[in-house]
């Protein structure tokens, strides 16, 4: 059963110029595996993240670097959840998360729906 949907979208190039003007975002909004990434990667994994937490209802008090976006072998993402995050998924009865990234003419995107 879905519990919750989220899409988001983001400006890659204000993206940036965001993070070039307050460089202290990147440590609140990204986990330290994600930091390193390339700026159009990072514009897609905020904009799953945003779409995560409007999946969850977008609660208030949700931690941006209790979700990180990571990639299997394959390429698949998924998110790894912890503290306020888990702690909302699990309220939910969220047992899975599916998730898509895209980025592409200076757009990054992400859906992710939340599943019992």
């Amino acid at each position: 059963m879905i519990v919750g949907t989220g899409i988001d979208v983001v400006d890659i190039a204000r993206f940036a110029e965001t993070i070039e003007r307050t460089p202290g975002l990147l440590t609140r909004l990204f986990t330290e595996s994600e930091r390193g990434l390339p700026m159009r990667s990072l514009a897609a994994r905020f904009a799953a993240k945003e779409a995560l937490a409007k999946a969850l209802g977008a609660p208030v008090g949700l931690a941006w670097t209790d979700a990180t976006v990571v990639r299997d072998e394959t390429g698949r993402p998924s998110i790894e959840m912890t503290g306020t995050v888990a702690a909302r998924a699990a309220e939910l009865g969220v047992e899975r998360m599916h998730v898509s990234l895209s980025h592409d003419a200076g757009i990054a995107s992400a859906i992710v729906i939340a599943e019992s």
